[in-house]
């Protein structure tokens, strides 16, 4: 099953993630199939917290794809900040 989700960067105690498509049976940090935005949860001042492809992930649904609990939240999320 393809899934959108995150995948950690970052330092230690300074988490960075990528949204990105993958097979379910892939590593959390393992091969991805495509990325289409990052989460950075610390992010501060002008530094952008989040930066989501709505219409890739729009495209990914509709081909059958499954967004994690917290992508689902951070879909909503960018999907409110671009209209």
């Amino acid at each position: 099953m393809v899934k959108i989700r995150l995948s950690r960067g970052g330092a230690k105690s300074r988490p960075f993630y990528h949204i990105i498509v993958t097979d379910s049976r892939n590593a959390r940090d393992g091969r991805n199939i495509e990325r289409v935005g990052y989460f950075n949860p610390i992010a501060t001042g002008k530094e952008v917290r989040l930066e989501l492809d709505t219409t890739k992930v729009k495209a990914w649904l509709d081909k059958g794809a499954q967004l994690t609990d917290k992508v689902r939240v951070l879909y909503k999320e960018a999907s409110k900040q671009a209209a």
